[in-house]
């Protein structure tokens, strides 16, 4: 920001670390831009572009960060301290040799390969970048972080990230308008507590673990209850709790997530979250999708099919989650701050412990067999949503699963 002698201010269109740039090039202290007289000749590096080896010494090609592409120089290892940038790069070239099949130990990059580790470099800058704003958005606890270590792919584009629903046009969430008088929901629950409208059957134990089975609605307490946020009946509202890591898988099945910490058996993972739009609404878009070989729509059909979950282009890190045969994750319909029991919330609960490091999964073709009268109006089906008439007429996608269960296609 520039002000005039008037006192007008005009917006400065360079970059911070361009104008950082211009302060070193001309030699000018800044105490705004962070640069001063004892660092005007520290260089950082941003990336490592090419690699060559001169007898027994070392060099990178140095991309130094707050200057152009055309003041890339040539350093010896020596010179270099940047150890996460140096194993980062000797890993993508170790990679790449690898898939190429071509011998380690090189004295200079072919112009193919030099290229390939410039265009790998500006990449995990664009993953880094989407990583910041992932966690900058995002409203939950778990952290988010982003690898592509398969190909140049880089961040989705056309994606927006989103905590809760994004509610389409001409539908309105109807709040509830009452809440418990519960001072301790769990140990002395008043007249059922919110859990009262499933029968008083309280979904979770005193760790948080839904006990309910699969079919079966989850009432949490909600905005207007009197208990207060540490309420054991408060769980997918509190959001994400694990870190996840969205990647890049390496047999065809695209983006995955997989959770970096332990999950326990029947713990809350995710939400599937998107745009509310109608069902009409969602047949359109569905043929759409279904040309593209991919669907991310979901019914939400727990009383009558009426409105429908697109996460496409505006959801979070479920809209990552791929598909299996043999999945981890089970869905359950969840109800807080609204009554409408047309738009139920899509909770996804592990199935069994996971491991750290596993990929997250569930299965697209869902189908919950009845447990009571309640849970028979649950019928959820990701596969079929905005789907009509004779499945032979629709393009079927091959399933990738690799699971022994696999029924070989997703829908």
């Amino acid at each position: 920001m520039a002000e005039n002698l008037n006192g007008c201010h005009v917006v400065c269109k360079s970059s911070r670390s361009h104008l950082q740039y211009l302060c070193r090039l001309e030699r000018v202290a800044c105490t705004d831009l962070g640069i001063s007289k004892k660092n005007l000749n520290h260089f950082e590096v941003e990336y490592l572009c090419d690699y060559k080896k001169k007898g027994d010494q070392e060099f990178y090609l140095v991309k130094w960060k707050g200057y152009p592409e055309s003041q890339n120089t040539w350093e010896p290892r020596k010179n270099l301290k940047c150890l996460k940038i140096l194993k980062q790069f000797r890993l993508d070239l170790e990679r790449e040799l690898q898939r190429r099949k071509q011998r380690r130990g090189l004295k200079k990059l072919d112009h193919s390969l030099a290229h390939f580790m410039l265009q790998k470099a500006k990449q995990r800058q664009q993953l880094d970048r989407w990583e910041a704003s992932l966690n900058t958005t995002r409203a939950h606890k778990g952290r988010i972080c982003v690898r592509n270590d398969v190909d140049l792919e880089g961040p989705p584009k056309d994606f927006t990230y989103i905590n809760n629903y994004k509610v389409g046009e001409g539908i309105v969430l109807t709040e509830v308008a009452v809440g418990c008088e519960c001072q301790d929901c769990f140990k002395e629950p008043l007249k059922g507590c919110c859990a009262g409208a499933s029968l008083h059957r309280f979904a979770y134990n005193d760790k948080g673990q839904v006990k309910l089975k699969a079919g079966q609605p989850v009432y949490e307490c909600n905005a207007r209850c009197r208990c207060g946020p540490e309420c054991l009946n408060r769980v997918v509202q509190k959001g994400i709790q694990y870190d996840m890591s969205i990647f890049k898988t390496d047999n065809g099945r695209g983006w995955g997530v997989r959770t970096m910490e332990k999950i326990r058996k029947n713990s809350f993972v995710m939400e599937y979250v998107g745009e509310i739009i109608t069902s009409e609404e969602a047949e359109r878009r569905g043929h759409i999708y279904d040309r593209q070989g991919a669907t991310y729509l979901f019914d939400l059909d727990y009383v009558e099919d009426v409105y429908t979950v697109d996460a496409a282009h505006h959801g979070n890190i479920s809209h990552f989650v791929n598909h299996s045969c043999t999945p981890n994750l089970q869905v359950y319909n969840v109800f807080i701050n609204n009554i409408d029991e047309r738009l139920p919330r899509i909770a996804f609960f592990a199935t069994r412990m996971i491991k750290a490091g596993e990929e997250l999964t569930f299965d697209y073709k869902m189908q919950i067999d009845p447990v009571d009268a309640e849970s028979t109006r649950m019928d959820s089906n990701f596969g079929l949503a905005g789907m009509t008439g004779s499945p032979k007429k629709r393009v079927r996608v091959e399933c990738k699963c690799g699971m022994e269960s696999c029924r070989k296609y997703l829908f």
